[in-house]
């Protein structure tokens, strides 16, 4: 499809967990494991906004009549989740992660910054709206097809966790409600399906550049809001795979023009994207009127020299530090990127100033993910250093790291290093055995004999000395 021609415009919304405590209290950002033993139900009740409104999404939502029931461990959430106590002040620390992001997104810092409620309207949040603040404003990134704005950047809390529902109800879990939640929204300058993924990975790699960033799966989400000449704006939700993201917008634009062909009126919606690209209708797209100030919380002023001392502080970007690394291990930049930010790869850096660090990235990447998964950073530690101490030759230690994986006793006699003295007089033997072989022969030989005893290029060497 030529998406010039069609008219397309694309923007992104990226939304990221921070590390620490919640937005408006003290209680941990985590997935609880603990058993519920708070329960509440409440119903939607939608209020006009700032502009003397009722949101025309709250309408529909309410219109349906569900109950939405709550539970959690009490021990993770407090009253300021369930809305039975004020929201405390704004969290600093979160405020400087977003700080620090919006900077390294070329962003301009705003005045003062003001909370606002944002109506919800699937009960995702106890209170019935979403406290968000505006951080920044008129950022930007580089691509391959020039410049993206990023007009807002905000900083919100994150919703509850859906657990299921039927035809009357909603259930949530608050574990995960009041996090704190960056929100990076461009213009509508994406070009094409595959340029918003390339967007899309640039402003997830500035925030794994940054501190108290969440890593993992449910942490991150996109948005992706998409129209075509004589189409209408349709907001996706559900992106947790950036790789999904380019044939997610192909199906929508391709429902979007079979829409038009057929002489249908295509309305401004929210949409969800589905496991098979398609997408299924969720709501109306809300407007302005569902903001409304936040009373209870009271505004932050940006001091100058705050933002001028962190400005000076920002981190380096993870391409950068994915280059350097490269560079100075002589790997890939694929191979980099799994061990730039690596906690087990700073450990036994540390914990072996003085030997060979290129026996450590050897390990930490030839190792499967899963055996990997199941080791500790001292298990490398351990097995690393016998080959440090010569007990072992570097061929064996992902022998014995598998059997550290299995929970097998480590038995290093089954992989005592083989002396030079003993491979030679092995090797002159096996030739005197198979006389007129190749080389690499001789050396497979040798090598079926002493896996993970004897370092392969030794081998070759002693070989080379007898078979010309």
């Amino acid at each position: 499809m030529n998406y010039q021609e069609l008219g397309f415009r694309c923007g992104l919304e990226i939304h990221q967990q921070l590390e620490g405590k919640k937005l408006f209290c003290n209680c941990p950002t985590l997935n609880s494991d603990k058993e519920p033993d708070v329960r509440v139900e409440r119903r939607l009740r939608a209020v006009a906004g700032e502009t003397g409104d009722i949101d025309i999404a709250a309408e529909f939502e309410m219109s349906k009549k569900k109950k939405f029931l709550y539970e959690s461990n009490s021990e993770d959430t407090c009253l300021v989740e369930y809305d039975e106590e004020p929201p405390h002040e704004l969290n600093k620390k979160a405020l400087e992660t977003a700080l620090k992001i919006a900077l390294l997104l070329n962003a301009k810092i705003v005045d003062e910054i003001q909370v606002m409620r944002k109506t919800v309207v699937d009960g995702s949040n106890v209170s019935g709206f979403q406290r968000t603040a505006l951080v920044a404003m008129d950022g930007f990134v580089e691509s391959s097809l020039g410049m993206v704005k990023i007009p807002t950047i905000c900083l919100e809390e994150e919703a509850a966790q859906k657990l299921g529902e039927g035809n009357d109800f909603v259930k949530y879990k608050l574990d995960r409600l009041g996090i704190p939640l960056i929100e990076i929204a461009t213009d509508s300058g994406i070009k094409s399906p595959e340029h918003a993924k390339e967007v899309a990975s640039h402003i997830g790699m500035v925030l794994r550049s940054v501190e108290n960033v969440k890593r993992g799966i449910g942490t991150i989400r996109q948005d992706v809001n998409i129209s075509i000449e004589g189409g209408a704006r349709t907001e996706i939700k559900g992106f947790q795979d950036l790789r999904s993201i380019p044939k997610v917008i192909e199906y929508e634009v391709k429902r979007q023009i079979n829409g038009i062909n057929q002489g249908k009126t295509l309305n401004k919606e929210v949409r969800k994207a589905e496991p098979d690209f398609t997408t299924s209708f969720l709501r109306p797209l809300p407007g302005a009127a569902r903001l409304y100030p936040e009373t209870d919380v009271l505004p932050v002023k940006s001091e100058k020299n705050h933002i001028d001392e962190l400005r000076k502080k920002l981190p380096r970007l993870l391409t950068e530090k994915v280059d350097e690394f490269a560079k100075k291990y002589n790997i890939t930049k694929e191979m980099a990127k799994e061990l730039v930010d690596n906690a087990d790869f700073e450990y036994l850096k540390q914990k072996f100033k003085h030997k060979d660090t290129w026996v450590i990235v050897r390990t930490l990447i030839n190792t499967p993910k899963e055996i990997k998964s199941k080791l500790s950073a001292e298990d490398f530690e351990e097995i690393i250093s016998y080959y440090y101490d010569g007990k072992i030759a570097k061929e064996a230690i992902t022998d014995l790291l598998e059997k550290k994986a299995l929970g097998e006793k480590v038995k290093i006699s089954e992989f005592e290093a083989v002396s030079e003295e003993q491979l030679e007089k092995e090797i002159k033997q096996i030739i005197k055995e198979k006389p007129g072989l190749s080389q690499s022969a001789y050396m497979g030989l040798a090598m079926s004999k002493y896996r993970g005893r004897v370092d392969g290029r030794k081998v070759m060497e002693v070989v080379k000395k007898f078979v010309k």
